[in-house]
C-alpha cells in the first residue's frame, strides 16, 4: 500500500507542474509554437541511454552514480540511465520530454537546459548543506534516473504560472505543487517532492532577476 501511495503522488505532482506549464504558454497555442530544440536535444539524450542500456548489460554499472565507484562523469550520464523497469522508464522519458518542451517555450532553450543542469547538480549539494540524510545514498534507486532533474524542472513552471494568474484555483495549483513537495518529503521521505521544492525556490529567484532586469531596461 506504500508503494502504491508514493507512486500515486508522485504521479500527481507531475501532473500538477504539467497543468502548469500548459497554463504558463497557452493550452490553445502549442500547435503554432516553434520546434523545442533544446527538449528534443534532453529526450533524445535520454532516449539514447535507454537505448544503451538495452544493447549493452554493463551501461549502468559504468554510468549509474553508484558512490562506491569512482568516475567524475557518473554525476551526469547517471541521469539518462532508467532504473524504473519498462513503465517506470516510459514515464520518466515522456515526462522529460513533456516538461522541456514546456520550460523551453516559457523560458526560452538555455534557461531550460541551465534549469536541468541545475537538477543534476544542486539537490545533493543542498541536502548536505541542510543536513538531510546521512551522506551519499546507498539505495541502488537512486543511483540512476532522470525524474530528479525533470522534477525539478518542473518546478520552476509552477512558479512561473504562479507569477501570470490571478484566479484562486490556478493560484492554489501553482502554490499547491511546492507544498505537495514538502508533504511528500516529510510524509514519505519522496525525494522527488524535496527537488520540486528546490526548483521552485531556484524558478522563483531568476523570475525576479528578470523583472529586475526587465524593469532596469525600461527605466
Amino acid at each position: 500500500m506504500g508503494a502504491i501511495v508514493f507512486n500515486v503522488t508522485t504521479a500527481a505532482l507531475m501532473v500538477m507542474m504539467v497543468n502548469c506549464g500548459l497554463g504558463v504558454v497557452g493550452r490553445d497555442t502549442l500547435r503554432g509554437r516553434p520546434v523545442p530544440w533544446a527538449a528534443v536535444a534532453l529526450t533524445a539524450v535520454a532516449v539514447g541511454g535507454a537505448l544503451l542500456q538495452l544493447v549493452w548489460s554493463g551501461a549502468m554499472d559504468a554510468l549509474d552514480a553508484d558512490p562506491a565507484k569512482s568516475g567524475w562523469w557518473r554525476e551526469f550520464t547517471s541521469v539518462f540511465m532508467q532504473n524504473g523497469g519498462l513503465f517506470g522508464g516510459l514515464w520518466n522519458l515522456v515526462t522529460l520530454a513533456a516538461v522541456a518542451a514546456l520550460a523551453q517555450w516559457y523560458w526560452g532553450g538555455p534557461l531550460t537546459l541551465g534549469f536541468f543542469l541545475a537538477g543534476i547538480l544542486l539537490p545533493g549539494r543542498i541536502d548536505t548543506l541542510l543536513g538531510f540524510g546521512d551522506g551519499p545514498s546507498t539505495d541502488p534507486r537512486n543511483f540512476a534516473g532522470s525524474s530528479g532533474a525533470t522534477y525539478f524542472l518542473g518546478a520552476t513552471l509552477a512558479l512561473a504560472f504562479l507569477t501570470r494568474t490571478r484566479l484562486p484555483k490556478e493560484l492554489a495549483l501553482a502554490a499547491g505543487v511546492p507544498a505537495l513537495g514538502l508533504a511528500m518529503w516529510f510524509a514519505q521521505e519522496n525525494g522527488h517532492g524535496l527537488v520540486s521544492v528546490y526548483g521552485f525556490v531556484l524558478g522563483g529567484a531568476v523570475w525576479a532577476v528578470r523583472r529586475q532586469a526587465a524593469r532596469r531596461q525600461v527605466a
